[in-house]
């Protein structure tokens, strides 16, 4: 190059699937909160308190010891056959009707949200969600560029009838993504009329059902009913994981489908990575085989309903008046509606400088965000540290609403 000639623009061409792409806002904030002194209520991470490293410790030298060669080279696209035999007996004891030949393991459930959009979503074909919904599902189907449609719903989900008025005529809905356990961000379990309801309204409309369960063994006080899938097995695709009963790191999840799906979801996890790491099933698979998560499990519920109970009893003292929230009866998650007057996005940045960060509420909708919304976690800190956080929290919702009545007394 010429000294003086001007340097060339990019040679780069996006495709236009990639402007759907948009960067996690809670991954963005987890930046902002690697800062010191800041108290984190925003990332759903799994407590890394309950991570059982003893166990994967154990497991991994087990299978270093006994299978080295099987366990690292290439694997089976399918996952591997024991792990997969084992969630078709799982999900076996909840009702569905599972085969292993129809547990696809996956790279977490986020791939497997990524593969059922790549295998059923075309441009401009319609696909429901709930209001809110799980941020990481608009992200995982967005760049396949389908028309979001929000399911009105209530406290108790998606309404049945919300489902009937869906479209119908070409291209017609693809799928209605639903979370029934402790949905992320809601916190909210589906009572098991509304199941009912719901699965009945999707049979008579012939609408396919995407159930995601990442949060359905985490309940405090009893088991969620059964799922979607285990009332109509060939109209629903599964998905479940590893991440909040083991260790989200593993990167382990699964999509359990009818059969005539299974063939293309495969060559569309071939095509993404040729397969899940095989050395990370067979660890999983030698830690859970014996009946390890049946004595595991109850310790996360045991923990997490105590650091349920600091936040609850922190909100009642410190929010607002006029706030809105309900006690989750399971999962990790507070969804807060503020007083009238409160963004929650324009407030982060405040709360941020005070010392404690959370996740607007805006970010989990398709269509029409209600600003006043934010998701808190409360499965990382300790329950002192909890009712810090909502302190700081809860001064500085105080101090925007007395500064917005004093701008607005005459």
């Amino acid at each position: 190059m010429s000294i003086g000639s001007t340097v060339p623009s990019s040679p780069w061409t996006l495709a236009q699937r990639a402007a759907r792409m948009n960067p996690s806002i809670i991954r963005e904030i987890l930046k902002v909160t690697e800062q010191p002194g800041v108290l984190s209520l925003a990332g759903g991470l799994p407590s890394p308190d309950t991570f059982p490293i003893e166990a994967m410790r154990e497991a991994t030298a087990k299978v270093l010891a006994e299978a080295p060669r099987e366990a690292l080279q290439y694997a089976a696209s399918e996952g591997f056959g024991p792990l997969r035999e084992w969630v078709a007996a799982q999900l076996q004891r909840q009702g569905q009707q599972v085969t292993p030949a129809q547990v696809l393991i996956t790279t977490g459930s986020q791939q497997g949200l990524d593969l059922v959009g790549k295998v059923l979503v075309d441009a401009g074909a319609p696909v429901a969600v709930e209001t809110p919904t799980y941020l990481g599902a608009l992200q995982a189907f967005a760049p396949y560029e389908p028309i979001f449609t929000s399911l009105a719903g209530d406290a108790e989900g998606p309404l049945p009838e919300a489902l009937a008025r869906l479209p119908h005529d070409a291209p017609g809905t693809r799928f209605a993504y639903l979370l029934p356990n402790f949905q992320n961000p809601t916190g909210r379990v589906m009572p098991e009329a509304r199941r009912q309801a719901l699965v009945q309204a999707a049979q008579a409309a012939r609408l396919p059902l995407v159930e995601d369960n990442p949060y359905g063994d985490l309940w405090f006080d009893e088991a969620p009913p059964a799922p979607l899938a285990a009332r109509w097995p060939e109209g629903v695709v599964y998905l479940g994981s590893f991440s909040k009963v083991l260790a989200p790191g593993l990167r382990l999840g699964y999509v359990v489908a009818p059969a005539e799906l299974m063939p293309k979801l495969l060559q569309a996890k071939q095509a993404a990575d040729l397969h899940t790491p095989g050395f990370n099933q067979r660890v999983v698979y030698e830690v859970i085989k014996g009946g390890f998560l049946d004595s595991h499990v109850p310790t996360i519920r045991t923990r997490y309903k105590a650091q349920r109970d600091a936040m609850a009893a922190a909100l009642a003292e410190h929010l607002p008046e006029g706030s809105e929230w309900s006690a989750p009866h399971g999962g990790m998650f507070f969804w807060i509606r503020l007083p009238a007057g409160c963004n929650a996005m324009a407030l982060l940045p405040g709360a941020v400088a005070a010392g404690v960060a959370y996740v607007p509420g805006e970010a989990f909708y398709a269509h029409a965000p209600d600003t006043r919304t934010m998701r808190l976690s409360f499965v990382t800190l300790t329950p002192d540290e909890i009712r810090q956080a909502v302190g700081m929290l809860g001064g500085v919702l105080r101090r925007h609403l007395n500064e917005e009545l004093e701008e607005t007394t005459p």
